[in-house]
């Protein structure tokens, strides 16, 4: 056989795309069947996701969460774990940075950090005791982190209630130093609520790259992953290197909290279910490979569609739950990349 024209590292970016491209194509499928009109409907969703200024920074400003959220599922996975609890994690982290920004007083420069740090911090907590119980105990980390989820949930719900109620069912709102709302940037996108985290989550997806790709900590945290006992056996410790992993992710996690406490909302919510969004880092994660500029351009992906969904429901009259469908699909392909790999390195090669 031929050496084929297609290289493994492009057969890599291809992989993502062909699985959002297939996955788009079954909700068109769905929509047909449905007896709705898949061009209409997609035209709707992209006007909703890109049609005018404030679509696009309410695009952007939904991807954000979803790319911290990504890159703490992934941070976990690229060492050998598997972290459901991005969702319990996000939740501590935005009270957290909700209640620091809510009550001090400091100038905006020491308030801001902080109340980011809090959040950083309280999600890093979150994600050390699965951390610990798995280094220490071999306790079953996917197990841990989903029953952590619910600890959180309620949690916060309690804390809010108790010590930050406002009234509405939410808590009283961040000062303004310890706001990342940004004037500028809504006047910028026709008044959305695209807010400075921005750079936050593009500082956050270098962090993990060089962290992991450029420094000592990030191949030693790796080498875990790939084989335990080949690492505890060239004198890495095992138990140290999961504990500082799950607890670097449960930071990211915290961050994307922060997101919505400091940002998008400026205030936390008393909920009673879940937001989704650290489920759907889970999906944004797979998408982007694992790699933290790849899932840049999968949440972005997710958060247009979330963002989009209502427009394509009040213009096409398509159940915005499709959207549902869609992102459900994309994660089916992903999941069944290997036929796409080997379709591709099929077609890539040039005959016998």
């Amino acid at each position: 056989m031929r050496k084929g024209f297609l290289t493994p590292r492009t057969i890599d970016i291809l992989v993502p795309v062909f699985s959002a491209l297939f996955g788009l194509l079954v909700g068109a499928i769905v929509m047909l069947v449905s007896g709705y009109d898949p061009v209409v409907g997609y035209s709707a969703l992209l006007d909703g996701m890109f049609g005018n200024p404030r679509a696009v920074g309410e695009t952007i400003r939904a991807m954000l969460p979803l790319v911290l959220a990504g890159l703490s599922v992934a941070f976990a996975f690229r060492t050998g774990l598997f972290n459901i609890g991005v969702e319990g994690q996000l939740l501590v982290g935005w009270l957290a940075s909700v209640w620091v920004g809510y009550a001090l007083d400091l100038p905006k420069i020491i308030h801001l950090p902080l109340s980011i740090l809090a959040a950083a911090v309280a999600g890093g907590i979150w994600g050390f005791v699965p951390g610990y119980l798995k280094g220490k105990f071999k306790v079953n980390e996917v197990i841990v982190t989903i029953m952590m989820n619910y600890i959180a949930l309620y949690v916060t719900y309690d804390l809010i209630k108790r010590f930050l109620h406002a009234g509405n069912e939410k808590s009283y709102d961040v000062k303004e130093s310890a706001s990342l709302a940004s004037s500028w940037l809504s006047s910028l996108t026709g008044g959305s609520r695209l807010h400075w985290g921005i750079i936050v989550v593009l500082l956050a997806a270098v962090l993990m790259w060089f962290l992991l790709d450029r420094t000592t900590l990030g191949y030693e945290l790796k080498a875990v992953g790939y084989n335990q006992h080949a690492s505890h056996y060239a004198g890495m410790q095992v138990s140290r290197n999961v504990i500082l992993s799950m607890t670097i992710a449960g930071a990211f996690a915290g961050i994307a909290g922060s997101m919505e406490g400091l940002g998008t909302f400026q205030y936390m919510t008393a909920m009673t279910s879940f937001t989704g969004v650290g489920f759907d880092g889970i999906a944004v994660a797979l998408l982007g490979m694992n790699n933290p500029f790849g899932i840049i351009l999968s949440a972005l992906l997710f958060g247009g569609l979330k963002s989009a969904a209502p427009q394509m429901n009040f213009t096409a009259n398509v159940p915005s739950e499709l959207i549902n469908v869609i992102v459900a699909c994309i994660i089916f392909f992903v999941a069944c990349s290997y036929v796409i790999r080997w379709a591709l390195t099929r077609f890539s090669k040039e005959g016998k």
